[in-house]
């Protein structure tokens, strides 16, 4: 609860004209924590996680040096339910009715695991307040919907930030022992720090042209809620928004990451990065914007998402 993606004011702007590009080159995040494993049986339901988040959150202590839990939860057998997949499908703008997953779509399997995680009493950010800030997805292949899948999700560190902790956060799909997909996540938990931490000056560049103009009804945030199972009350109603700040409800970062991937389309193997600079507002009217490999969601100079896709070798 009070989870959203948001890491403060934008920097960049949306209009006309484009120069340079991101590197495809992605960091490896190296091999998985030695730590014990715990095999599930099911998927755990969010609800009563983000619950049991909420009420550990201000006995938490959030520190860059703090332990963490080593711990791999892995779920195996993992088929996917169709019909929810293609509500996703819809709420975000991909094609219906296709065996393939789209590419974001792992990352909505394993946050039930994560969520278990970073709700756990081991978790030393607090889950209220926490802010997902970006996600880099590497795809190997096309992922079959009716296939079965070893999913695998841990924790693998904490760093400092500008702005307080963040959690970097490592989801992998399994087809037997091979990796077919991963990602890794980073959470910010906001605190004090004595401005010696690392600084992550973003990149600028030359505003992208705009493609399309969205506007976002105010039920998007229900809808991706329905589909995907987090129910953050700040992505329902106004009302569950304001308590936590927000003068209306906001969109789910991961959905307007879902939505500019929908329309800029992605290779089978593909590297894709996405960082979450402001929130949405619902209801609202956003453009998109792109170039190359290079994507924005904004409005006006105000960038809510940028990204690229870049396929693989």
């Amino acid at each position: 609860m009070g989870m959203h993606s948001d890491d403060g004011q934008a920097e960049g702007s949306c209009g006309e004209g484009s120069k340079g590009g991101e590197s495809a080159s992605s960091p490896h995040h190296g091999p998985p924590p030695r730590g014990p494993l715990t095999v599930l049986a099911q998927s755990p339901s969010l609800t009563p996680l983000l619950a049991v988040g909420a009420l550990r959150s201000p006995f938490k202590r959030p520190a860059a040096t703090a332990d963490f839990p080593r711990t791999r939860l892995v779920l195996p057998g993992l088929r996917v339910d169709l019909a929810r997949l293609a509500a996703y499908e819809r709420v975000c703008g991909f094609p219906t009715g296709e065996d393939a997953l789209p590419v974001t779509y792992p990352h909505v399997l394993g946050f039930p695991l994560a969520m278990s995680l970073m709700s756990g009493r081991d978790f030393p950010l607090p889950l209220l307040g926490l802010v997902h800030t970006s996600i880099e997805i590497t795809r190997y292949r096309e992922l079959a919907a009716t296939g079965e899948y070893e999913l695998t999700v841990y924790v693998d560190g904490l760093a400092p930030h500008r702005r307080g902790t963040e959690a970097a956060v490592v989801t992998e799909l399994r087809v037997g022992e091979k990796v077919v997909w991963e990602s890794v996540s980073t959470y910010l938990a906001r605190h004090r720090t004595k401005g010696t931490d690392r600084e992550q000056d973003r990149e600028r560049h030359e505003p992208l042209p705009g493609v399309d103009e969205w506007r976002l009804a105010g039920d998007i945030g229900r809808r991706y809620a329905a589909a995907s199972g987090d129910r953050n009350p700040i992505h329902l109603y106004p009302l569950t928004a304001r308590l936590f700040g927000f003068p209306r409800a906001i969109a789910h970062g991961m959905w307007t990451a879902a939505r500019c991937l929908a329309a800029h389309g992605t290779p089978q193997a593909v590297l894709v990065r996405a960082e979450f600079r402001a929130p949405v507002l619902l209801p609202g009217t956003v453009t998109y914007a792109a170039n190359g490999e290079r994507f924005e969601l904004c409005d006006g100079e105000r960038v809510h998402v940028s990204g690229g896709v870049h396929p693989l070798a």
